[in-house]
């Protein structure tokens, strides 16, 4: 049975992939109930279920490092939450540098690491081929090593993401394309799908690639 889609939402995401059902988890985790998730096809069936899963901290702004912190703290714990596996690994991360120009750029990525709290360490070359033995080291001059970073199953993490949203209360709805973002007053109205009109306070738009094809990035 096709359930019908609510007439109303406090807020529409538009894409049921990582980062939608991400979105949905965190604004319920928040307090959030009235939230809505839209995906045109299958859940994670856009470019989740293909990523790399790589999860690292290091990133080029403090709010990104931050977002990646939390992820590195949430993974581990949503399989006991949800009751569905994520796949997460806590492997580590080795970064190479064959020159000395490339490690002295190391060292100062170091250096950002630790000043947001990052747990960050320069290691040798010896020392990054005893973490990872199939790794050729003797044309290295030095790595560094993140031992909390790790490695996630993309489609099992947004699925159970998307368990702990509707948890909370959110809605999920696939087979569900929206068409439109309505505007009243020059402020976002309510979207509009293949299956009716949705009004709503917020629109958050996880669409990717296929969002831009439509208008909607």
């Amino acid at each position: 049975m096709v359930r019908d889609l609510p007439k109303q939402a406090r807020v529409v995401i538009i894409g049921g992939g990582i980062a939608g059902c991400s979105v949905a988890y965190h604004l319920t985790n928040l307090g959030w109930k009235d939230v809505l998730v839209l995906e045109r096809k299958a859940l994670t069936g856009g470019t989740t279920w293909h990523a790399a899963g790589l999860v690292t901290q290091l990133r080029n702004t403090r709010t990104l490092i931050e977002i990646a912190k939390q992820a590195v703290d949430l993974y581990p714990t949503l399989e006991a939450e949800t009751g569905q596996p994520t796949g997460w690994r806590q492997t580590g991360s080795i970064t190479v540098a064959r020159n000395d120009g490339r490690m002295d750029e190391l060292r100062r990525i170091t250096s950002l690491g630790r000043a947001y709290g990052i747990e960050i360490e320069p290691i040798s070359p010896r020392e990054a081929g005893e973490l990872f033995p199939l790794m050729q080291t003797d044309d290295l001059v030095g790595a560094i090593h993140i031992p909390k970073d790790g490695q996630t199953v993309p489609q099992d993490t947004a699925t159970a993401l998307a368990e702990g949203a509707k948890i909370r209360g959110a809605s999920v709805f696939e087979d569900a394309t929206v068409t439109g973002i309505r505007q009243s007053g020059g402020a976002v109205s309510g979207v509009s799908t293949d299956r009716g009109d949705v009004a709503c306070e917020i629109v958050v738009n996880c669409a990717g690639m296929w969002g831009r094809e439509v208008g909607l990035l």
